[in-house]
């Protein structure tokens, strides 16, 4: 299993159509930390005509069905939320 490790920011702000209620206008992401899963246990043999090669499952399949070393985790480390105020030139 590859484990993803993000901080995530959410920026809000006040502007004159919502007075009343601030709301996100960016949020960022930011990768901390990579775990790696390792090498594919069940890899997938596919043919092209006469040709025949053998790919990782996480190419192949989908997620329900790839084994536990393709499979990608993301975890959220932390979450923050900024407000910036609305400035006037």
């Amino acid at each position: 299993m590859t484990i993803h490790v993000v901080d995530i920011e959410h920026i809000t702000h006040t502007c004159p159509a919502y007075p009343d209620e601030p709301h996100p206008y960016d949020t960022r992401r930011t990768v901390i930390h990579v775990i790696p899963g390792g090498p594919c246990r069940t890899p997938v043999t596919i043919r092209c005509g006469q040709v025949t090669t053998t790919i990782a499952c996480h190419r192949h399949e989908p997620a329900a069905r790839q084994c536990g070393a393709c499979r990608t985790i993301v975890t959220q480390h932390s979450i923050i939320t900024r407000h910036l105020d609305e400035v006037s030139a």
